[in-house]
């Protein structure tokens, strides 16, 4: 019984991860389900199994100690190593993971999940969203969406639609042409107000000097402020065809204008091994227009 070496507690180390990461034991809690004081505790056993403290706490700061780093070293590799055998071992009982920006998942994946459910009760997607402009992928997801402003040719890439733009407003609105413009608000879904500029272009009009603006960084806010009567917002087409189809949104005016951008499903290379993963490809594939 002597030789029996007592080893730290897993839940110890993931509350010695969170807390590193996100410098705060209350942001720790929130992320692990768990109070302060229970997240303080796990802290705190850690720090009495190896002797030492693990952070240098203050009134303003938070920083670990040099064998707190060492600790939390250990703590990233253990952890990684349990998830990649769960996955390896037991790859279907987690979900397929998909990253991608919050705006089309709300946009153009969320209304048609139902399909997918009904088609595939025995699967569980998990959706993360980013909002920001590049959708980086994560190391333990299974595949993401990103858009390219150029087709691409790449075999683990599946096209789901091409981007078009057009404008969109309110039905209460009085716009029947590009004249109409100059008494309504251009309501855009990033700061550099690239889309509106390049329709504009296109198609004769004025530059973005000639209006009046407001600038938002999802084209959920710019499609929402645009069915509140706002303004006009130039999105995509496939974005906004959901509230099109109900009566929200309308296009007053205007050809919808190819930018061969599109937006692309990738796989992560392990996605392979994950049991779902030709059923969640067929489904997509058969989503793309």
């Amino acid at each position: 019984m002597d030789n029996i070496r007592h080893i730290p507690s897993l839940q110890g180390l993931q509350a010695l991860v969170e807390v590193a990461d996100s410098g705060s034991f209350t942001q720790a809690a929130q992320t692990l389900c768990l109070t302060q004081s229970a997240v303080s505790r796990k802290i705190q056993q850690l720090e009495s199994h190896f002797g030492v403290p693990m952070f240098v706490r203050t009134s303003r700061s938070l920083r670990l100690t040099p064998e707190g780093e060492q600790v939390l070293a250990s703590a990233r590799q253990i952890l990684e190593q349990l998830k990649t055998l769960e996955d390896r071992i037991a790859p279907q009982k987690r979900p397929f993971r998909i990253r991608m920006h919050v705006s089309l998942a709300v946009r153009w994946l969320l209304p048609k999940l139902s399909d997918f459910y009904r088609h595939h009760p025995e699967v569980s997607l998990a959706i993360e969203t980013v909002a920001t402009e590049i959708v980086e992928p994560a190391s333990d997801s299974d595949a993401y969406i990103l858009y390219l402003p150029e087709p691409s040719g790449a075999a683990d890439c599946l096209t789901l639609f091409e981007e078009a733009l057009v404008p969109v407003c309110a039905p209460t609105l009085a716009l029947t042409s590009q004249e109409d413009l100059a008494g309504f608000a251009l309501l855009h879904r990033s700061s550099d107000k690239n889309d509106w500029r390049y329709w504009l272009m296109a198609n004769g009009g004025k530059s973005l000097e000639d209006f009046r603006h407001i600038p938002f960084n999802l084209d959920e806010l710019a499609l929402d402020a645009a069915a509140r009567g706002l303004g006009v917002a130039m999105t995509d087409m496939t974005l906004a065809g959901e509230s099109i189809d109900r009566g929200v949104l309308i296009i007053p005016f205007g050809e919808p204008l190819k930018t061969r951008g599109i937006y692309s499903l990738c796989l992560q290379p392990s996605a392979t091994a994950h049991p779902a993963c030709g059923a969640v490809m067929q489904w997509f594939t058969a989503q793309a227009c």
